[in-house]
């Protein structure tokens, strides 16, 4: 695949139509779900990052649970997370209203995540495992998956108390590419950490774990950067990527370098599908969490790379 080449800021197009999203309709079940999700004090990645599926995504029925406050310890020039120093510690009573709520909603696949928190001894990996033990006793047929951050300085100790709760799925986004890492993700950011947490999930899980990982293109990376990364992930035995558009949440954070064109993702797809992932979710729209269950299941039937 050549490079793609960037545009000086003047010349860049305005938000092309595949970038379009429509607006939740009355009779989805958008409003139901922003209801409960509120009215239980949950908050979601669908609405701390601005995703722009979150009509689609909450009409549909799901979302994706962000747990450990609303206060990110680190502060990536992409995300509109709110960053800073966390007031309160890790809420006790989280795991059981988030496990409630998913029955309510009558998910079958649930989707937890969380911000950043290097404040915490264990990063945050206590709360994680009390979430999934929650949802095994209250939501037993469900599947789990955690998108989990790098658990800085306790990677392994980390990852054993997550595992040991059986998620099916254990994901950690990479982001973007070696190049990109730091200056887009800060001075903690480390790219060969990433793939190693990946990597050492894949060893310490006794059961047959899928692991899984992200990248936002349009940060100002090359599609061959791109392909580079992919094949990294893939190395190191992660079983399923996504691939999105980055879309620039304020004028405080990093500027759209490109609109990678519908084209180029369907080549990302094939790319990944001859590289060997079991699923590969590649487009425009596509965000980590986006319709996580068909990425699990393609996953698991082999039913390889799928367009959105």
């Amino acid at each position: 695949m050549e490079p793609s080449k960037s545009l000086p800021v003047a010349e860049r197009p305005r938000r092309p139509e595949w970038m379009r999203v429509r607006a939740p309709s009355r009779d989805s079940r958008y409003f139901e779900v922003r209801e409960l999700l509120h009215g239980q004090r949950l908050a979601t990645i669908c609405e701390e990052a601005r995703c722009p599926n979150i009509g689609e995504c909450w009409g549909r029925g799901t979302a994706t649970f962000q747990i450990l406050g609303e206060t990110c310890t680190r502060a990536c020039r992409y995300c509109y997370v709110h960053s800073g120093r966390p007031d309160a510690p890790p809420d006790p009573l989280e795991p059981l209203r988030l496990a409630q709520t998913a029955k309510q909603m009558g998910l079958s696949h649930v989707v937890v995540t969380s911000v950043d928190r290097d404040d915490l001894p264990d990063r945050g990996a206590g709360q994680f495992a009390a979430v999934t033990r929650a949802l095994a006793r209250i939501l037993p047929a469900a599947s789990v998956e955690l998108l989990t951050p790098d658990f800085l300085g306790v990677e392994e100790e980390a990852l054993l108390t997550v595992l040991a709760e059986r998620p099916q799925v254990l994901g950690h986004n990479i982001e973007t590419v070696r190049r990109l890492h730091r200056s887009m993700r800060g001075a903690k950011a480390d790219y060969d950490g990433a793939l190693a947490l990946l990597a050492r999930a894949k060893e310490l899980a006794r059961y047959p774990v899928l692991t899984k990982s992200g990248l936002i293109v349009g940060l100002g990376e090359t599609n061959d950067e791109v392909l580079e990364t992919m094949r990294n992930l893939r190395a190191h035995g992660v079983d399923v990527v996504t691939i999105g558009q980055y879309l620039r949440p304020s004028p405080k954070h990093a500027a759209i370098d490109r609109w990678v064109h519908p084209d180029e993702f369907r080549a990302f797809r094939e790319e990944g599908e001859r590289m060997g992932f079991g699923s590969v979710f590649a487009g425009p729209l596509v965000r980590s969490s986006y319709r996580a269950d068909e990425q699990r299941h393609a996953a698991e039937s082999g039913r390889g790379a799928v367009a959105y």
